[in-house]
């Protein structure tokens, strides 16, 4: 089992992306027993920097602000916000968890 990281410090490395790379981020549910990828990111040079991929939503959805992207209810009519504990992070910018975590020297729960 991987380290938890804390909801408000996952948000607070999404609202600075300029210190952290965050681009791409997978994770899956574990309560999936496909364990399907879900995809969320930042890309500062559109309107809507945020977005989420392979959610309720089609073609995916992009949104101004990283609260807004957690708090979307696009997963099963549910936010990641709210199904956080449910969540295993596979990558954060496009990075192994684990890898990105020593690289960043985080420190999470």
């Amino acid at each position: 089992m991987q380290k938890r990281m804390l909801f408000e410090r996952f948000m607070y490395i999404l609202e600075n992306d300029d210190n952290y790379q965050v681009d791409e981020t997978s994770f899956y549910f574990i309560d999936d027993p496909e364990q399907k990828e879900h995809m969320i990111g930042c890309i500062r040079k559109y309107d809507r920097p945020y977005w989420i991929g392979y959610c309720d939503i089609p073609d995916g959805c992009e949104f101004y602000t990283a609260l807004e992207m957690l708090e979307a209810k696009v997963f099963n009519g549910k936010s990641i916000k709210e199904r956080w504990n449910e969540i295993e992070l596979i990558t954060i910018g496009a990075i192994n968890y684990n890898e990105w975590l020593e690289m960043y020297n985080e420190n999470v729960i």
